[in-house]
């Protein structure tokens, strides 16, 4: 998939008015995933991505004390992080975020996202996972 028809489909299956928008819910959550998820599985998906959007996984720089297998952040604070990027309301945040991650599965025909799946507690794979037409983490 390239990254035209990426945000287009980000932007048709999320809702989104603008392609900017769907630019922006696309990087808040690749760049919150490379910080949640360990630092050689978010460089192995990046590597399988269009450049534009692998550079997203890629930009999240890590300090000397963060660990390369992830921070820890609970399910809400991993929303709030992407609601912040994306400057969106926390709702809409899930919503995009579970569409990019939908996206994602489909690009790499899933082979990654198991393990990504797999790196993260059960709690915030269920929401992340769950599909832009999913249920879970709806208010």
């Amino acid at each position: 998939m390239q990254h035209d028809e990426f945000i287009g489909q980000v932007q048709a299956r999320a809702h989104l008015d603008s392609r900017g928008a769907a630019e922006a819910g696309t990087r808040a959550t690749l760049e919150t995933l490379a910080e949640r998820i360990p630092a050689s599985l978010a460089d192995h998906l990046a590597a399988q991505l269009p450049t534009e959007l692998g550079e997203h996984l890629r930009r999240v720089e890590y300090a000397p004390d963060v660990p390369q297998t992830g921070v820890r952040m609970s399910r809400q604070e991993f929303f709030d992080r992407v609601a912040q990027r994306a400057g969106a309301d926390p709702p809409k945040a899930v919503h995009e975020a579970r569409t990019v991650v939908e996206l994602l599965e489909e690009a790499t025909q899933g082979a990654l996202t198991e393990r990504i799946r797999q790196s993260l507690d059960e709690e915030l794979a269920s929401i992340l996972f769950s599909g832009s037409t999913g249920t879970a983490g709806r208010s």
